[in-house]
């Protein structure tokens, strides 16, 4: 039965991706994007493990429970280093009427040239396909959930094609979420403005904050 290393999951949110959708963070990265927003997905050996059948079990309960999600997100940490078992969990959400969006710090011709299998699998699989690595000195958030200029966006298939003519009108949105023991998580693409209200508001309290994002 495959595994996923994972760093987090977030089982129902509206800024990774089109329409409200379950995100799934990948934990391990060998990329280490200069500024990445997300360090703590790097190592290999962090995060914990799930079955790729207990993802699947909490997937479809939360679209029973959530009509309203559309699709399953692939973030990281580095989502084509866990190719195989992501690929196996994106056949049944797509045979499931979901679709499939999946970061990546790789750039596309990188992985057309791959003679990978499970790259290739996992391409196939994907509709909507975010490239390239994030480049600190290229930072720009004037588009939706990419970071920086030279990230692109791959519409493989026709799920989310009209996506393409709207992206400039697509505003980044950022989520906060409050949990009883005091925490924070953040996810989502943060801007100036955004940073400095979550600083004020970790001055303010005794906190935590757990971030995830693409960049």
């Amino acid at each position: 039965m495959s595994s996923i290393r994972l760093s987090t999951v977030k089982s129902k949110t509206s800024v990774e991706g089109p329409g409200v959708r379950y995100a799934i963070w990948v934990q391990g990265c060998p990329i280490h994007c200069k500024g990445c927003f997300n360090q703590h997905t790097w190592n290999f050996k962090g995060g914990y493990e799930s079955k790729v059948d207990e993802l699947w079990l909490d997937i479809k309960r939360m679209k029973n429970e959530h009509p309203e999600i559309e699709g399953v997100t692939f973030l990281g940490g580095e989502p084509f280093e866990q190719a195989l078992a992501l690929a196996e969990l994106a056949e049944r959400v797509r045979a499931y009427g979901l679709g499939i969006m999946t970061f990546t710090g790789y750039e596309y011709s990188q992985i057309l040239k791959s003679p990978r299998k499970d790259w290739s699998r996992l391409l196939d699989l994907t509709d909507l396909l975010i490239d390239g690595p994030y480049i600190e000195n290229q930072h720009d958030l004037s588009r939706p959930w990419v970071g920086s200029k030279n990230q692109q966006y791959r519409f493989l298939t026709d799920r989310y094609q009209d996506y393409e003519a709207k992206l400039h009108h697509i505003m980044n949105k950022l989520e906060i979420r409050l949990y009883p023991d005091g925490k924070i998580s953040a996810n989502g693409m943060a801007g100036l403005l955004d940073l400095k209200m979550l600083e004020s508001l970790i001055e303010r309290s005794d906190i935590t904050v757990k971030k995830e994002g693409e960049s």
